[in-house]
């Protein structure tokens, strides 16, 4: 019997990764240089981005202020991202998730600062009975995150589903032994998710109550 979900946050709960990439390359457009998806691809859903970015950007431009480019960038990222809401599905997943009683964590690679002010702002704190952050343990595709996560809401692995949206975080969810269910976003659709449970091109694709039956849980 499933007794926790846990989510990542960024590109998952919130569509956080669009903004993020219009960011990073608005940066290499002012070098005259287009950032290459392939090596964006392999950053999602770690904590690898900005310095992997930088490393492209200063082969090109040498050496920058990268305190300066990544203080502008947050405040670009966090202009566009005032109006963002949950993904089509999110509410109704934490709602459906209430009702059956499960407890609910977030795995974010990200920092705590991101992801609690994220979900502050959204309402969405409270829905939760754990974040776990990478500026407190290794980030994915390690599983030490969900590893902790999972100690936090008392289950063990055979007991919670994990939600992603990046093969990454797939990596990661496995390497923990949970059941891991894909729900890609625009960034990310077109990567492979074969190691997942389960794949939805949508929360709305398929009601809470109707992956836990297909997962057999």
């Amino acid at each position: 019997m499933i007794q926790a979900l846990i989510f990542d946050f960024d590109g998952l709960l919130v569509d956080t990764e669009t903004a993020v990439l219009a960011s990073w390359r608005e940066t290499f457009a002012e070098f005259g240089l287009e950032l290459p998806m392939d090596v964006w691809h392999t950053v999602i859903g770690t904590h690898r981005t900005a310095q992997v970015m930088f490393d492209l950007l200063e082969d090109h431009a040498g050496p920058l202020d990268r305190l300066a480019y990544r203080a502008r960038s947050r405040a670009r990222v966090l202009a566009m991202l005032e109006s963002e809401g949950t993904r089509p599905g999110v509410s109704a997943y934490l709602d459906d998730a209430a009702t059956l009683g499960l407890r609910l964590g977030v795995a974010s690679s990200s920092s705590a600062e991101w992801v609690e002010g994220h979900l502050a702002r959204l309402g969405l704190r409270e829905r939760f009975d754990t974040v776990v952050t990478g500026d407190r343990f290794p980030a994915k595709p390690r599983p030490d995150l969900y590893l902790a996560a999972l100690a936090a809401v008392r289950a063990d692995a055979a007991d919670a589903v994990a939600f992603e949206d990046s093969p990454n975080g797939v990596t990661a969810a496995k390497a923990a032994d949970l059941l891991c269910v894909a729900v890609p976003n625009p960034i990310t659709a077109s990567l492979s998710f074969d190691h997942a449970d389960l794949v939805l091109p949508s929360f709305t694709d398929k009601s809470l109550g109707e992956v836990l039956q297909t997962l057999g849980s």
